[in-house]
């Protein structure tokens, strides 16, 4: 009997799992409001907001929760990612379509007043020249290496207005993140022979200093993130170490350029920066920590309240306080969200996370990176769901998520 009892408990758990878990990927109906947005042109960028305006004096500073200009004037970071480069063809997408100009109108013209720009340790190393059919759009840079159509793709945003961080992605040329310990953390060297592309914690500090010293002399190049996701063998990072490496790294750009913002993400696949609490940041240059946050749906999984996608929304203010908005809400420090997304076509799940995100990114007027522009992922030219562009890239795609976005923008 008690056999029978516990496989009656067991079954019906099993069974109302399957039926939670079938609701969160139920299609979602767009609201009203989104398709009344989709349907009308998309407002004009407040140009107040990119660093061409007047009264922006650089080079930017923090001052508690907010990044800001010489005069005290806050710059807030609304940012997109446009990623390539960490990947395996070594360049930041869509060249083959449209001059790089033309992409940083684009962004412009969403809105956007800064571009979160990632490269792979790999591209620095190789430094490979980039085939001539993945840049018909960009006559000019046939015939380049991988770096110098970075730095090009770079003059080409800052000519435009739009602030550049660069984010060291990866260290091996590839999509990112997998359950690799090779590409876990900023270094490898400990793991022996097993990883294809070796770098110690110096090799990677060089590699920084390769792309920044290339790029110091232009002013709208405002910062450093200085490792995307750090986690570790399944989670397995701390923080002390981390923030030690990314000390060690910030000081050595700092020498070479005292007006850099350096940005450093969470552990825990950039979900958790608990650990500032007690062991905040400290660089050589004072006033130049950013923090960064990601939020995606499948974040918070293994909790006992289950990833983001099923969350209440208290259950999700509580873990955004716990893990990073302690530091906006106390005027502590700078939290940047450089990373979220969620799909054009949306699950329940899916835009249940986006609303409770969007909710409170405006309750507190936070710094924000959106993951991506990008209509396509490189290696097999595969539809990127999470695109805000169409594959011309210059035709956006008004729903939902731009829809939330302009408020952010404007809050």
């Amino acid at each position: 009997m008690f056999f029978l009892v516990a496989a009656l408990l067991v079954g019906g758990y099993f069974h109302y799992m399957w039926k939670a878990e079938a609701a969160l990927n139920e299609p979602w109906v767009p609201e009203p409001g989104s398709i009344l947005f989709s349907q009308r042109p998309l407002l004009p960028p407040v140009e107040e907001s990119f660093l061409t305006a007047e009264n922006y004096i650089l080079p930017l500073r923090t001052r508690g929760r907010d990044i800001v200009d010489q005069k005290g004037r806050r710059f807030k970071l609304s940012s997109v990612n446009w990623y390539g480069a960490s990947d395996e063809l070594f360049i930041p997408g869509g060249l083959d379509v449209q001059h790089r100009s033309t992409i940083a109108a684009t962004i412009k013209a969403l809105g956007f007043n800064s571009v979160r720009l990632p490269y792979s340790d790999e591209m620095v190393m190789s430094n490979p020249p980039i085939l001539p059919h993945l840049l018909t759009a960009n006559p000019d840079l046939i015939g380049m290496r991988a770096l110098d159509v970075f730095d090009a793709v770079v003059q080409a945003l800052t000519d435009t207005g739009i602030a550049v961080i660069i984010n060291n992605h990866i260290t091996t040329s590839t999509w990112c993140c997998g359950a690799d310990p090779c590409d876990a953390g900023w270094s490898n060297d400990h793991l022996g022979p097993i990883c294809k592309v070796k770098q110690t914690e110096e090799q990677w500090i060089q590699h920084w200093e390769t792309v920044m010293e290339r790029l110091k002399d232009n002013p709208r190049v405002i910062g450093a993130d200085l490792r995307n996701e750090v986690r570790g063998v399944w989670g397995t990072m701390p923080w002390d170490k981390w923030a030690t490496a990314a000390e060690k790294a910030g000081n050595r750009l700092l020498a070479m350029k005292p007006d850099w913002l350096i940005v450093v993400g969470g552990t825990e696949s950039g979900n958790d920066l608990s650990g500032v609490a007690k062991r905040p940041i400290k660089l050589d240059v004072e006033d130049r920590v950013v923090y960064s946050a990601h939020v995606y749906a499948w974040s918070g999984w293994g909790s006992a309240e289950g990833r983001f996608a099923k969350r209440t929304y208290p259950s999700f203010v509580k873990a955004m306080r716990h893990n990073w908005a302690y530091l906006v809400e106390g005027d502590m420090a700078p939290v940047w969200i450089g990373e979220f997304g969620a799909p054009h076509a949306p699950s329940t799940g899916d835009n249940n996370y986006w609303a409770n995100l969007m909710r409170y990114l405006k309750a507190i007027d936070a710094d924000f990176g959106y993951w991506a522009i990008n209509p396509r992922k490189p290696k097999d030219n595969e539809k990127e769901s999470y695109s805000l562009v169409q594959d011309d890239w210059v035709t956006p795609v008004l729903d939902y998520r731009m829809k939330d976005m302009v408020e952010l923008m404007r809050a």
